[in-house]
């Protein structure tokens, strides 16, 4: 009897240290499906949904800085407002508002009765001066040959230096307005004048109207060549020391917030203004870029040294107490999950073919391929310490405790997402 109870003790010790094992085998496994401690596992489905952005760190100047407003401004030679010579009547329009003009293109014509009295004035001097240039040369050689009088010839010279005058004044005058000389020495007699760009650019304004009379001082239209756009900052009188020629200006557009541009000093105003007691600082544009418009507001700072630093976005970094983290691409646990996962992934994929055949009321077998490809395409990001330092319009500079391999990729934004995932897993982990 007693032997009896003696093999049953043992069998039921047996039986508790089996399950025991297989107990201790499942949590095993369950910790690897959990990943690497200290690293987040994220499938495309996953990466897609945070827009994650991978890149690597960034050398910018986080140190001593000046940061300044303004707007695009374009300088006195790109810019032009346009006006009639000689007053007169508009005939015809030929541009629009905001088309691109080239110089010397052909905008507005003008007629008027004065235009046509200014080609007979210098027809006729012209006339004048063909017969007194004849005589001048006659009077010249009598003269100087001692057959002429020399009063004669003092008169003859003044008069042909008078009508000369008076040729190239007219002359002048009617190339201003668009007029050919020749054509009207030859009888074309034209009762209108065009009006032509002077510069390259966009009109601006058009301030006239077809049939109303312009004079000589108004404005007909105005021109802006916004290809020599540049930026126009004000800095206050505290910071005018700290800026030099040459120094480079990051900065914004008031209807491109994202996107950051730069622009190189190139001219320092040596006068304050009254009101705001700063002064103009004017930098060319490095970038080429479309759109820009003169007056547009823009914001910026510069950089007063040349001391560049590793930084990263603030998205890129989280902390937990006093101490702050970088999640960085794990290659390494990549290829381990990859090549750990590829007999697992063509069990899956066969027992997807048996419940396919097996049940004919189940999803497409190109669906659960598909399911299955994008839960294999995973990424394992693990958790670096970091030392942060400066921080400047929306980066933070970074010290590495560990160094870190030159292609590292490093996660962009959504730090704090991949931290509180990673504090999920091990809470359900430790449950």
């Amino acid at each position: 009897m007693k032997t009896k109870i003696f093999l049953a003790f043992i069998m039921v010790a047996t039986m508790l240290s089996c399950n025991s094992e297989k107990k201790d085998s499942h949590e095993g496994e369950e910790q690897e499906e959990h990943g690497v401690e200290g690293a987040v596992v994220l499938n495309a489905r996953q990466r897609e949904a945070l827009n994650l952005k991978l890149g690597s760190f960034q050398m910018r100047n986080l140190t001593t800085l000046v940061k300044s407003n303004g707007q695009l401004e374009v300088p006195p030679s790109g810019s032009a407002e346009v006006t009639a010579i000689i007053g007169g009547n508009v005939k015809t329009i030929n541009v629009f508002h905001g088309d691109r003009v080239k110089k010397g293109q052909l905008l507005a014509v003008l007629e008027h009765p004065d235009y046509i009295s200014l080609q007979e004035g210098f027809a006729e001097i012209s006339s004048k001066l063909e017969f007194i240039e004849k005589e001048y040369a006659r009077q010249k050689e009598l003269f100087e040959n001692n057959v002429g009088a020399g009063r004669d010839y003092q008169q003859t010279k003044s008069e042909y230096n008078t009508i000369k005058a008076k040729y190239e004044g007219l002359k002048s005058r009617l190339q201003l307005l668009n007029l050919s000389p020749d054509k009207v020495k030859e009888g074309e007699i034209s009762n209108t004048i065009s009006i032509k760009s002077p510069i390259n650019g966009f009109i601006n304004d058009i301030n006239i109207k077809v049939g109303t009379y312009v004079d000589a001082k108004d404005i007909l239209l105005e021109i802006t060549d916004n290809s020599a756009i540049h930026a126009d900052f004000m800095i206050y009188e505290k910071d005018v020391h700290l800026i030099k020629e040459g120094q480079k200006i990051h900065f914004t557009v008031s209807n491109r917030h994202e996107e950051e541009l730069t622009a190189t000093i190139f001219a320092i105003g040596k006068e304050f203004e009254t009101d705001s007691r700063a002064v103009h600082i004017h930098a060319k544009i490095n970038e080429k870029i479309t759109g820009l418009i003169s007056g547009m507001y823009i914001s910026g700072h510069i950089h007063t040294d040349e001391n560049y630093t590793r930084s990263l976005p603030n998205d890129a970094i989280v902390t937990e107490g006093t101490k702050s983290f970088i999640f960085v691409l794990d290659n390494e646990s990549m290829a381990e999950h990859d090549h750990d996962g590829h007999d697992d992934g063509d069990e899956s994929h066969e027992e997807v073919e048996n419940h396919d055949n097996d049940n004919d009321e189940g999803h497409n077998h190109d669906e659960h391929a598909n399911e299955l490809n994008e839960e294999n395409d995973e990424m394992t990001f693990r958790m670096v310490e970091v030392m942060t330092g400066l921080k400047d319009e929306g980066y933070t500079e970074i010290k590495l405790i560990d160094p870190l391999p030159e292609n590292t990729q490093i996660v962009m934004n959504a730090a704090y997402y991949l931290l509180s995932d990673m504090g999920k897993e091990e809470t359900e982990h430790d449950h």
